[in-house]
């Protein structure tokens, strides 16, 4: 097992790895809504284009690409957003469909509308 890191992976601000890789399966921590500035954009389309394009860069500098995504959940504050979400991830993965859990969970760490976690493999 270990920590997948390289000038392209930022480093957490908490006690916790952004890509863990065992075996050739790649562990991808939750991704929230928040460029490097710490701006985050408004709605729901938005923000769940950004954390898409957050997981792609991880899995692009982790070996992988998006067609070698295995498992994806999805936290969302209230299941009103579920329509919005599953277009844009429509989008984004194609005729790729990962097992996918959507999770409404209430709020989200400050104040994001999606949070996306996922399990890929190597190429």
């Amino acid at each position: 097992m270990k920590i997948i890191e390289n000038e392209h992976i930022p480093r957490p601000l908490g006690h916790y790895s952004p890509v863990m890789e065992h075996q050739g399966t790649l562990y991808i921590s939750g991704q929230l809504p928040k460029n490097s500035d710490g701006s985050m954009p408004e709605g729901i389309e938005d923000q769940m284009k950004l954390v898409l394009v957050k997981l792609d860069h991880l899995l692009t500098h982790a070996g992988s690409d998006r067609n070698h995504v295995l498992q994806v959940r999805i936290y969302i504050p209230d299941v009103v957003y579920w329509e919005a979400v599953n277009a844009i991830y429509s989008d984004f993965f194609g005729p790729h469909r990962p097992a996918r859990c959507v999770v409404p969970s209430r709020e989200l760490h400050y104040g994001c509308l999606v949070e996306l976690e996922a399990v890929a493999c190597t190429i």
